[in-house]
């Protein structure tokens, strides 16, 4: 048999709505990282529409504003992450990290034995 390997899925909600995935996360991450809105969108395979949707989303279910857009220009737009929205970024990678290492070791702890195979017979 194969080794296994726990995944999990987490996300966080406020009231039943969402406000913050990895998928969206990574959306954030890639406008933080290109300045732009447009591009993170096709680094994903979405549409702008359901992008920007996306990021409108969670700014209603947060309250506040994650992203700051500049449109036109010589370059053309901009889109930038709020100080609120870097930080929820930065706080929510971290969460991420620390539940991933628990459930890396939850595993280790209560299955680990199970994914190395039978133990020799003496």
């Amino acid at each position: 048999m194969q080794p296994f390997v726990p995944r999990a899925k987490l996300w966080l909600e406020s009231e039943g709505r969402l406000v913050m995935s990895d998928y969206r996360l990574r959306l954030l991450q890639l406008i933080g990282e290109s300045g732009s809105l447009a591009a993170a969108a096709a680094a994903m395979g979405l549409s702008y529409r359901r992008a920007w949707g996306k990021i409108k989303e969670l700014e209603a279910n947060l309250g506040y504003p994650l992203v700051r857009s500049e449109v036109g220009g010589a370059g053309g737009g901009h889109t930038a992450l709020t100080p609120e929205g870097q930080a929820l970024l930065a706080a929510y990678a971290r969460f991420r990290d620390r539940v991933e290492a628990a459930v890396r070791q939850a595993f280790d702890d209560e299955l680990g034995s199970l994914t190395r195979g039978p133990s020799p017979s003496a």
